[in-house]
């Protein structure tokens, strides 16, 4: 990514890849098969509402909560400093139930609360990811996805129109707003080059 021009938002650098990179998904739960770092307070978090947890999940989870994450570790890009995975069982995340649903989000949902309120930030950005500070492409998760983004899914958008909600969710309206300005101002440009450069 180009440093000398980068655009930063709330924070965040901003990947133009994002606006362009294509996007299709035939969701079956595939990209939480492998797990999700937390952030240490979501970690936290999620261990108070195990005994509302331990109940939804069927038999191809793990009940035991010394089997839900790995050890924790250092990384910037998280709040709080500290990374800590979810586990992977039975070849998916410990969250993860054998119809392909997130134990968090049926929770949140049969508490009649938004879906994303227990579920960890990395998990609801993919396709996207936050690293060494920028918002970008989770391009490692993706290339290893069988289903997901795929030729044969007819590609038909991009990464930015595919997670409008999990931008806003992360950037809030006004973050989103000023990452469509910026959007529009790369195409205004790109456009201003191609038009200089057919005159030539």
């Amino acid at each position: 990514m180009d440093n000398e021009n980068v655009k930063v938002i709330n924070g965040l650098k901003i990947d133009p890849k994002i606006f362009t990179f294509p996007f299709n998904c035939m969701c079956g739960g595939e990209c939480c098969n492998y797990g999700v770092y937390t952030d240490l307070k979501e970690n936290q978090y999620i261990l108070t509402l195990k005994d509302e947890i331990i109940p939804l999940m069927d038999e191809t989870q793990p009940k035991e909560i010394d089997k839900w994450f790995e050890q924790p570790e250092e990384d910037e890009d998280f709040k709080s400093g500290i990374a800590v995975g979810t586990e992977v069982f039975n070849g998916k995340c410990v969250f993860l139930d054998c119809n392909g649903l997130c134990t968090l989000q049926k929770l949140a949902n049969l508490k009649n609360e938004y879906k994303w309120k227990y579920k960890p930030m990395y998990c609801v950005l993919f396709p996207l990811t936050i690293y060494e500070g920028a918002l970008t492409i989770d391009d490692d998760h993706i290339n290893r996805l069988h289903i997901c983004n795929k030729q044969e899914n007819n590609f038909n958008r991009t990464i930015f129109e595919a997670c409008h909600e999990e931008l806003v969710y992360l950037l809030g309206i006004e973050g989103y707003q000023e990452l469509l300005d910026y959007k529009k101002e790369i195409e205004s440009n790109t456009i201003g080059v191609e038009t200089n450069d057919s005159e030539k």
